[in-house]
């Protein structure tokens, strides 16, 4: 089965997840805003959620973490039951 190693940060709007998206690539680092900002329990790692397999996670975010997303960038935000994440893909095996 397919693996991964993500962060996110949640953030309830889609506006506040395009403005950390536009910091992020202005280079504000993607740890540092998931501390300050994330809704999630894991924003206290930087947003780490650790090595997880597909279908861990909810549709949506398994779709962006298991596609072509380049490991190491920052996806566009993704609405699920939850809110609005930035995912940011480490790692991929299997």
């Amino acid at each position: 089965m397919p693996r991964a190693v993500a962060s996110h940060i949640l953030v309830p709007t889609e506006q506040m997840a395009n403005d950390l998206k536009t910091e992020i690539e202005g280079g504000a680092d993607f740890g540092a805003l998931a501390r300050k900002h994330s809704k999630c329990p894991s924003g206290k790692q930087g947003g780490s959620l650790g090595e997880f397999g597909k279908g861990a996670m909810v549709p949506e975010f398994d779709r962006v973490v298991f596609s072509d997303l380049p490991i190491g960038q920052v996806s566009e935000p993704v609405k699920t039951q939850f809110g609005w994440h930035l995912l940011k893909v480490e790692k991929r095996m299997g």
